[in-house]
């Protein structure tokens, strides 16, 4: 069977990919970073599902945990041919207050970690087997404002990333990226608040786990498609705001901003 890598697939979006990724015949890597039991139970729903998942732990902020993850994939897998990368740090700051230290773990986790893994996918693809890497971006990068600093340039990278690796490296492998809009409740953030701003969009409606898995597993079979960005956001993207989707329902940031293990509502993915 095909191997996929699908980071951050213990919680959230991931997990959901990585289901998906399994109900298309791919034999799963379970990448997580501390959520361990929930990264075994995404494992044991492959499993259940007759498929075949291991789970593999990183911190993707550090570059010798990634060269381990990738040899230790090898060896009790086999060399994938597929990566979706969707684990991501979704930390607030803005222009006059970022630091050193969260510029440099949003870049780290964010922008260095998704090409780490990239690259090392593409040299260890056999001869005849092409690659396919999705990244997974923001709606928020098509209609910018200044919320979340760090993390929107580190989104930014990684969309010009996609085009540049996309060029770099066909035929051999492809390269394409998601743009979700918002997904899923996030912080202390009300069922009753997400409701409200989920439906903000030209479509009524906000991003689902399955509407992002449709796009991945499109661009997964789309052999003709390379260096493109999906977005998949129910419009979001063509409604212009001056602020972050989050705070619609509110006026504080520390009341919108995203719980400590997992990212916000517009991010697909997880640090876990």
């Amino acid at each position: 069977m095909p191997v996929a890598i699908v980071t951050g697939a213990g919680k959230r979006i991931g997990r959901g990919l990585a289901l998906a990724m399994a109900e298309d015949g791919y034999d799963i890597a379970v990448h997580y970073r501390s959520s361990k039991s929930e990264a075994e139970e995404t494992v044991r729903d492959v499993e259940a599902m007759g498929g075949k998942a291991m789970p593999f732990r990183a911190d993707l902020g550090v570059a010798g945990d990634i060269e381990a993850m990738m040899a230790n994939i090898r060896t009790r897998l086999g060399p994938a041919q597929c990566l979706i990368n969707s684990a991501s740090l979704f930390d607030y700051d803005l222009a006059d207050n970022w630091t050193v230290e969260t510029f440099d773990r949003h870049m780290a986790v964010n922008l260095r970690a998704p090409l780490h893994l990239a690259q090392r996918l593409i040299e260890d693809l056999p001869d005849g087997v092409q690659g396919c890497v999705i990244n997974l971006l923001d709606q928020k990068l098509f209609n910018l404002n200044p919320d979340f600093y760090t993390y929107t340039l580190s989104k930014l990278g990684l969309k010009g990333a996609t085009e540049m690796l996309a060029q770099a490296v066909a035929p051999k492998c492809r390269v394409n990226a998601v743009a979700p809009g918002l997904t899923l409740q996030s912080g202390d953030q009300s069922q009753e608040q997400f409701a409200q701003v989920h439906a903000m969009t030209p479509m009524g409606r906000g991003t689902r786990i399955d509407d992002i898995a449709d796009a991945v597993r499109y661009l997964v079979r789309a052999t003709a498609v390379t260096g493109a960005v999906l977005p998949v956001d129910c419009g979001q993207r063509l409604s212009a705001m001056d602020r972050d989707v989050m705070f619609l329902d509110t006026d504080s940031p520390e009341r919108a901003r995203p719980a400590d293990d997992g990212p916000g509502e517009e991010n697909p993915g997880n640090d876990d």
